[in-house]
């Protein structure tokens, strides 16, 4: 890899694939001088997915942010197969807070994705979002050390279940 070609990556995956923040940052012009194909972004992009879909942990949300974040620019279906699949299998341990992150984000994977991705495949993770929701809604609150209520702009437990409300509203909108 060239210099440059290592330059441009750098700056590429520094942003997520995102030009407007690349802009916002003064590097777009910087980086549209390297002329990179749309093929080398979309493999940059199946890399930064793959590397965060290992990341996601019931700990914390930060790999389920960065994959929501890319999916905007990078749509495949094993982004929404590998996130449903890690929340159903994971995420009910996982504290309300992370809980509900969760689902959000994997609303916003499953909308970015929804023209791409089959039915099946669309109706099993929005049943997963809805679970999940549903348990935040159902279950008391429960809060790791680390993480606050503050940290959403949640006061609480009737503010986080307005939120898991708003999410299952969504998934009624994705699934229609």
């Amino acid at each position: 890899m060239t210099e440059q070609t290592q330059r441009a990556k750098a700056l590429y995956t520094r942003f997520l694939g995102h030009f407007l923040n690349m802009h916002k940052e003064g590097f777009l012009k910087e980086y549209k001088s390297f002329e990179i194909p749309r093929e080398q972004e979309l493999e940059w992009l199946n890399e930064m997915a793959l590397e965060y879909a290992g990341q996601l942990s019931i700990r914390d949300w930060e790999a389920m942010t960065m994959l929501e974040s890319i999916s905007q620019n990078y749509q495949d279906s094993w982004i929404v197969e590998k996130v449903a699949s890690f929340a159903s299998r994971n995420i009910m341990s996982a504290d309300s807070l992370v809980k509900l992150i969760y689902a959000e984000k994997l609303v916003e994977i499953i909308r970015s994705h929804k023209q791409l991705i089959t039915k099946e495949l669309l109706f099993g993770a929005c049943k997963v979002a809805v679970q999940i929701l549903e348990n935040v809604i159902s279950q008391p609150l429960v809060i790791d050390p680390g993480h606050e209520l503050k940290e959403l702009g949640l006061k609480d437990k009737r503010a986080l279940n307005s939120r898991a409300e708003q999410s299952l509203e969504q998934v009624k909108v994705l699934i229609n």
